[in-house]
């Protein structure tokens, strides 16, 4: 079986049209404070300092622009946090959509074991749990980290907010003359040599 190989125009025209990753989206797929507490009770896993991570995260960020502030001017300053509180919105946002992922593994998988019919989602041995408590449990643990990681991201989003003065937004790079790919310039290049 022959495989096609992607077309390089539309690629280029997918990431143009590509948004960046908001805060609100971090919002909508990582737990809360309160959901990540209920969580943790319920898996009797850590219940993580929310709070902490937060005004750690703010605080780093504050500082490391403190330090910076000499050697950069203001625009640089914008651009380079911009940057930085990208990546921990990012990451933040990657984590939620595997968490999301995970209680939908594990919601399927309870839903399959809850039916007495089926053999194969059966407890296992004696010492071992099932593959939907198993789910469960690992669900459980990303939607910690997940919540964890909101939290550094709204406290990178918080300092940003304070140093530079406006609220963050992520970075859209402007899109540069969609008529002309570098194909086209190429193919224009050559053929100007046959004149």
């Amino acid at each position: 079986m022959a495989k096609i190989a992607p077309n390089p125009r539309q690629s280029a025209r997918a990431s143009q049209l590509r948004k960046g990753t908001t805060v609100e989206m971090v919002r909508l797929t990582c737990p809360d404070t309160a959901q990540a507490l209920k969580i943790a009770e319920s898996f009797a896993t850590a219940v993580i300092d929310s709070d902490g991570i937060r005004d750690l995260h703010e605080r780093l960020i504050r500082e490391t622009a403190e330090a910076l502030s000499e050697g950069l001017g203001e625009r640089a300053m914008q651009i380079h946090l911009q940057r930085i509180v990208g990546a921990y919105v990012g990451s933040a946002h990657g984590a939620g959509q595997f968490y999301s992922k995970a209680v939908t593994q594990a919601r399927d998988a309870t839903a399959k074991a809850a039916n007495d019919a089926r053999d194969e989602d059966l407890d296992g041995p004696v010492g071992y749990d099932s593959s939907a408590h198993r789910k469960r449990e690992f669900a459980a643990n990303m939607g910690v980290q997940a919540h964890a990681l909101r939290m550094a991201a709204e406290g990178a989003v918080a300092a940003y907010n304070g140093v530079i003065g406006e609220n963050w937004r992520p970075f859209e790079r402007p899109v540069e003359n969609l008529g002309q790919s570098v194909d086209r310039k190429a193919a224009a290049a050559q053929m100007s040599a046959f004149e």
